[in-house]
């Protein structure tokens, strides 16, 4: 059990380890390229060094000196059979983009996870991986472990999407770079774009409607990456200088992709006043400094369209929500049930523990803002990163602070967590 005593102010700038998503993608790219490529800022966390491991495993030369990777890509079909089964950690970015990119291979792999990974859908990645002519299998048909046998030619396809899931969409596209042809993606709700902006692939905008298309002729090539700041770890410093009175931070260098940034949009919303300056595109991706104050909000109503974009930062905002005035609620996040944890169980959970009286639903909850909380609540983790942030801003925020059962699981994402909080804490 970990006790967590209350923060007085956040005062000074840090700049974050490298964006998840982006360092994922920057990794498999690099990896799939012929030739050396290097990578600078890229994420620290367990999920990424899953990826990392992965193509080691499959015969990827890759080292690391200090901030700069080196990855020597093999090239177009030729990793490498691996000697093990390939294990994706809690890591589902890996297991579903990789996916996409092991269904190509010449060799049979098989791909795993821990327990908390085993237990999230897999088949709205290995169905449509399967139109496209791949060889995969998943026990009952839903979960890991993945078994995938080589096919002989895999064809293009025009999917829509039926999940807004941007793991799903890459894992198509990843695919589609293996193929002369053209695949196509429509989607209707706008998902992160990392993987079609990093690539440089054609998007086209009808209506509400996104076309995505992908060949072989956009296949990557060895390159320098530069990564942006984790906006989704950023979150969690955001709220504590917006709740904290006196405080003033800046975020230095953090992804500002505009399918990142819906948490800024609801904050702005609901009182704040974020800075943004310095502002570049590198990569195919944007990015800048962001200042933040102590602010007084009030909680609104969040509109549909932002929750595919916001499903990573809604455990934090409900904190935000939590000691804010006035009636907050989330809906339309049923997604939130299959993540590491089922997220709009543990919020619910850990919020009752606390004395905030909440409302759950099948696909969000709801409560009134600035409750009583009880002295030193005790908050359950349930070994998912981003809940256990979320209740350690909340112990932060406490007068008499909190306790929070496991706190090893915030290496997932961010294992400079606590490090960054002494730096501006004081």
């Amino acid at each position: 059990m970990h006790t967590i005593q209350q923060l007085s102010r956040l005062r000074g700038e840090i700049t974050l380890k490298g964006d998840k998503s982006i360092s994922h993608r920057a990794v498999i790219f690099a990896a799939m390229a012929q030739g050396v490529s290097t990578i600078r800022n890229c994420s620290g966390g367990a999920d990424v060094r899953s990826t990392i491991d992965m193509f080691r495993a499959m015969g990827t030369t890759i080292t690391q000196d200090n901030d700069l990777l080196t990855i020597a890509g093999r090239g177009y079909k030729k990793l490498r059979a691996p000697e093990v089964y390939l294990n994706a950690g809690n890591s589902g970015t890996t297991a579903r983009l990789m996916a996409g990119v092991l269904v190509n291979q010449e060799f049979s792999s098989v791909v795993y996870g821990d327990l908390s990974l085993s237990k999230r859908p897999m088949e709205r990645v290995t169905n449509p991986l399967r139109e496209m002519g791949a060889m995969i299998s998943l026990t009952d048909e839903k979960y890991l472990p993945m078994y995938i046998t080589p096919a002989k030619a895999l064809s293009p396809i025009s999917h829509l999407l039926q999940v807004a899931s941007a793991q799903v969409k890459s894992a198509i596209l990843l695919s589609g770079l293996f193929q002369d042809g053209v695949t196509t993606i429509k989607e209707h709700e706008q998902t992160r774009n990392h993987t079609e902006k990093m690539l440089g692939l054609p998007v086209v905008e009808k209506g509400e409607r996104r076309i995505i298309k992908v060949s072989k002729d956009y296949y990557p090539v060895a390159q320098e990456y530069i990564i942006p700041g984790d906006i989704s770890s950023a979150a969690f410093y955001i709220a504590l200088a917006l709740l904290i009175p006196g405080s003033e931070l800046t975020l230095r260098n953090v992804s500002l992709n505009p399918t990142r940034t819906a948490f800024l949009q609801v904050v702005e919303l609901m009182g704040a006043k974020p800075e943004i300056v310095n502002a570049q595109e590198i990569n195919g991706e944007l990015r800048g400094d962001i200042i933040i104050r102590h602010a007084v909000l009030k909680n609104i109503e969040i509109p549909a369209v932002l929750i595919p974009n916001l499903i990573d930062e809604v455990p934090v905002l409900a904190i935000l929500g939590s000691r804010s005035e006035g009636h907050f609620s989330i809906r339309h996040a049923k997604e939130l049930r299959v993540k590491e944890s089922d997220r709009i169980n543990a919020m619910v959970t850990n919020l009752r523990a606390c004395g905030i009286s909440t409302e759950m639903y099948e696909d969000g909850f709801e409560f009134e803002g600035m409750q009583d909380v009880i002295p030193c609540p005790t908050f359950q983790s349930f070994d998912d990163h981003r809940i256990a942030m979320a209740f350690s801003v909340l112990s932060f925020l406490l007068k008499d602070g909190g306790k929070i059962d496991n706190l090893e699981c915030i290496k997932i994402s961010n294992p400079d967590f606590f490090n960054d909080l002494n730096k501006i804490s004081g």
